[in-house]
């Protein structure tokens, strides 16, 4: 009881922090003291349901794993195989205030025809990237005229291979554009872990210290490595179907396609900058459990804060990201 009654903040109904921003019953191989003590029952509804994440749309309930869980996060960058995604029907119906069905199903068919593009690895993961971002730009558009029903030929338009030629062809005549600004947005969030600001200092000091050209040699080198380890553009490929199918169908809401496509190829390319600087701190090596401890480290500081969700979002209105 005593530990009960100092760890819980009772005014505000939540579990108090140590300095470290841990919960205080939090035990030193990270397990949870009250579910050790008095099982499940014991625990709160958020402590019960994590690491799950829950997505509600009108009739539709879509339950993912949170990266921001180091034994999620290993799961999936263990993964080798495309992942897969389960449904089933369940009575019951509950409205939902502004909601659009016919435009919820559009951006169902988009999503399941992005994640089959990413999932194509005949392609290397810049274009399949690419092809999204173009497919999301040209529904876009068509929303902003108002001409939703023009979505579908968008579609249709990204499955043959006009879409894949052009971007390939693209990303052969552009440069690699500098990181930099992009990594700083970084900066602009919510800090939810003081350590998580000396990583940022130590991936910026790493990339982009030395210039343009420097880092550009840096990421052509990581990028040759990544093609004699596929494993890395595997894993590269799953954070991208992860982001991109937590939080595009958000779009029925505000109608912003563009951004919520640009959100997920941003978040995990950023990631594949921390992945870098790492590399070449270890002289251009990395192993999984780095991978893996840089994947649920980004994840807790972006996505447990609402905050710093909205804020990428709307850093994605705007601009293009070009990867």
């Amino acid at each position: 009881m005593p530990k009960m009654h100092t760890s819980v903040c009772w005014l505000k109904g939540t579990f108090r922090q140590d300095a470290e921003k841990r919960c205080a019953f939090l035990n030193e191989k990270n397990l949870c003291e009250m579910y050790v003590a008095l099982g499940e029952e014991s625990l709160c509804k958020t402590c019960r349901r994590y690491p799950r994440h829950v997505e509600e749309f009108e009739g539709v309930r879509e339950i993912s794993l949170s990266i921001s869980c180091p034994v999620v996060a290993r799961m999936l960058m263990e993964r080798k195989s495309p992942v897969t995604f389960l449904s089933f029907e369940k009575e019951g119906e509950e409205e939902y205030e502004d909601f659009d069905p016919f435009f919820f199903s559009i951006l169902e068919d988009a999503r399941e025809e992005m994640i089959k593009i990413l999932q194509n690895r005949t392609l290397s993961i810049r274009t399949r990237a690419l092809q999204v971002l173009g497919m999301a730009h040209d529904m876009q558009g068509r929303i902003n005229r108002q001409e939703m029903f023009a979505c579908s030929d968008v579609i249709e338009k990204y499955r043959g291979d006009r879409a894949k030629v052009y971007a390939k062809n693209y990303l052969e005549k552009i440069n690699i554009p500098m990181s930099e600004p992009l990594f700083d947005r970084l900066y602009c969030l919510e800090l939810l872990r003081e350590n998580w600001e000396l990583l940022l200092h130590e991936t910026e000091t790493i990339l982009y210290a030395k210039g343009e050209k420097v880092y550009q040699k840096i990421e052509e080198a990581f990028r040759d490595w990544m093609k004699e380890h596929p494993e890395m553009e595997i894993r590269l490929e799953q954070l991208l179907v992860y982001f991109l199918f937590t939080y595009f169908p958000g779009a029925v809401y505000d109608g912003e396609i563009f951004a919520k496509a640009q959100m997920a190829v941003y978040l995990s390319f950023m990631i594949r900058e921390l992945w870098m600087a790492r590399w070449v701190k270890n002289e251009k090596t990395l192993d999984l459990d780095e991978c893996v401890d840089l994947v649920y480290r980004f994840s807790r500081e972006v996505e447990h804060s609402d905050v710093n969700l909205k804020r990428v979002e709307h850093m994605m209105e705007k601009k293009w990201f070009l990867i």
